[in-house]
């Protein structure tokens, strides 16, 4: 398989990132420029915040971009040290054969709050030799003196519709047949995780014939959407027993987890609510109920147990 497709097919320009056009032609203009504020980018994990960096250092920098880059996870590197010896290291030196020096911190919402700090006073003192880029999922765990200097961009999960046309460029170039509803399935499991999508399809596609639904279920051992569907209109009904019967061989037979059981329960009747097949009360006194379970699940309560006493809440 040559690897991991993630890395595999990640987009090398701008041009080819999926989705995020609001925030790319805002980078293009940096580009045109030859200059970029110290930037942010904020928002869930797999929607290329990443990527986009990376993809934008190799453009405004040229061929020289690996002397004038430095990358840094801060989940590993999170100490104050970090920031005082490698990146001052780094900014101090002219920038060679490009118009100025870039500092890349992933994770930055992991980094303690003295790093932030001495993090803020480096960004201060090498504003004419170097640009900083710094990715989190929370931008709220980040101190105000380093947002308030940077142009922040908040990615937004990408859409259904652009997560399939890249699986389906990506299946023919891996010459593997699939069907349609197989890449739906992919889709609604990824929930606008990109990196997600392809590792569900690089794993479903290991082996022999197409990809089809099956081996999607068989991958990603979550709940069929129609047996959740079928589970909620019974306990709905008032049908208790066929709804823990369809519990119970969701949970034993197809092995689903109780907090992934939560997750697929909310999205169904969030949809039902949307589609106007809930009242608005009843919906609210779910969501309630719903959120009181995952939380009774994730505190190490046994999930059969609280999944059952949630669908005695939708009698």
């Amino acid at each position: 398989m040559n690897g991991p497709w993630v890395e595999k097919y990640r987009p090398k320009t701008l041009d080819d990132v999926v989705g995020q056009r609001h925030i790319i032609e805002h980078l293009e203009n940096y580009v045109e420029e030859e200059s970029m504020p110290n930037l942010m980018f904020t928002g869930p994990a797999g929607v290329g915040k990443t990527t986009t960096a990376l993809a934008l250092v190799k453009t405004i920098l040229g061929e020289y971009w690996r002397q004038n880059f430095l990358e840094l996870n801060a989940s590993d590197a999170r100490g104050i040290e970090t920031v005082r010896t490698n990146i001052k290291n780094f900014c101090r030196l002219k920038p060679v054969g490009a118009p100025f020096r870039i500092v890349f911190l992933d994770e930055v919402d992991n980094m303690t709050k003295d790093a932030q700090h001495a993090l803020r006073r480096e960004m201060e003192m090498y504003t004419k030799t170097a640009s900083f880029i710094l990715s989190c999922n929370y931008s709220s765990k980040i101190i105000d003196p380093i947002q308030s200097r940077c142009a922040i961009f908040r990615f937004a999960p990408i859409k259904g519709q652009d997560i399939a046309k890249r699986l389906e460029y990506i299946s023919e170039q891996e010459n593997i047949d699939y069907d349609e509803s197989a890449i739906e399935i992919i889709v609604y499991f990824a929930e606008g995780d990109m990196r997600k999508a392809l590792n569900l399809l690089q794993a479903a596609s290991s082996g022999e014939g197409k990809i089809t639904e099956d081996k999607i279920y068989n991958v990603v051992s979550k709940a069929r959407p129609k047996d959740i569907n079928d589970m909620i209109t019974k306990a709905l009904t008032c049908d208790f027993m066929g709804a823990r019967d369809l519990l119970r061989e969701t949970m034993v037979l197809q092995g689903t987890s109780g907090e992934d059981m939560v997750n697929q329960i909310y999205q169904d009747v969030t949809k039902r609510a949307m589609e106007g097949n809930m009242d608005n009360e009843v919906y609210i006194d779910l969501i309630e109920a719903i959120a009181d379970s995952d939380f009774r699940i994730r505190e190490g309560a046994n999930p059969r147990i609280q999944l059952e006493a949630l669908l005695t809440k939708f009698l």
